[in-house]
């Protein structure tokens, strides 16, 4: 979904300043200042620990911050309160939903715009309809969602975070545990995404089939910024623990309470 054309193109998407994270008495982020321009595709990258799920949790208000600042689309964090224009894509692992259809699935990326337990209306079956198309799913509206393909049911997860017109979305490994032509297939939907206007931050292992649509990476190595003219080493594919406590400002980004 393009941005806003009341927002003003200079305010940013994302922005951290002197961002500081202490968890169990730990220093996992320090002084993290990243900008995420409206309409980019960043990439943020680091080995598992440097701090990549940390910053997401931060940025989606599931953790407090010690130090500094988070402004989402030029609002202060703690004042943001229009989470529908931010689409959350969790890794799949993370998603379990053994017996709904993809319809159903998707339906929960709208609880941020309608009240729970509150049967669709026509028009929300047409964004769930819409959303489904713009990831080349249409066909799949009523198919058990179990019995997808990686491939698949990570293109389904994609159009659960774009249903509510999302204009941010923030991605979790999306290319984790899918095959070669699966990820091509994602490349090509995220880089139409990507010219419509959406603005992404993708946490990544390594760029692979993604790399000729980003603008750029940010990498993390031990909670800090690295300069980003510094490589960084590609990891083996893994994970660090995913956002799962529930946010009570966030109905349908989140589904499970841990």
């Amino acid at each position: 979904m393009p941005p806003d054309q009341n927002t003003p193109k200079s305010v940013n998407a994302i922005e951290t300043n002197d961002l500081s994270v202490t968890l169990s008495r730990l220093p996992i982020l320090r002084s993290i200042s990243v900008e995420v321009a409206q309409g980019e595709a960043v990439a943020l990258m680091g080995t598992n620990g440097s701090g990549k799920t940390t910053l997401v949790r931060a940025l989606l208000k599931l953790i407090p911050f010690q130090r500094g600042s988070i402004r989402l689309f030029g609002t202060d964090l703690g004042q943001f309160k229009d989470w529908a224009r931010i689409g959350y894509v969790p890794q799949r692992a993370e998603i379990q939903y053994p017996q709904a259809r993809v319809s159903e699935v998707i339906s929960t990326g709208l609880l941020a715009r309608r009240q729970l337990f509150r049967p669709r209306t026509r028009s929300q079956s047409a964004q769930i309809k819409a959303a489904l198309e713009q990831v080349g799913m249409a066909d799949r509206v009523n198919y058990p969602y179990r019995r997808l393909s990686s491939g698949q049911q990570q293109r389904v997860l994609i159009a659960r975070a774009l249903v509510s017109q999302a204009e941010l979305l923030i991605m979790d490994e999306p290319l984790a545990g899918v095959d070669l032509d699966s990820q091509a297939q994602l490349a090509e939907i995220l880089a139409g995404l990507k010219r419509d206007g959406n603005t992404m931050l993708i946490v990544l292992h390594e760029t692979g089939p993604l790399e000729p649509m980003l603008d750029r990476q940010i990498v993390l190595r031990d909670g800090r910024v690295l300069p980003s003219s510094i490589p960084v080493q590609a990891a083996p594919h893994g994970h660090e623990t995913s956002p799962r406590a529930a946010n009570p400002l966030l109905p349908g980004i989140l589904d499970r309470r841990h």
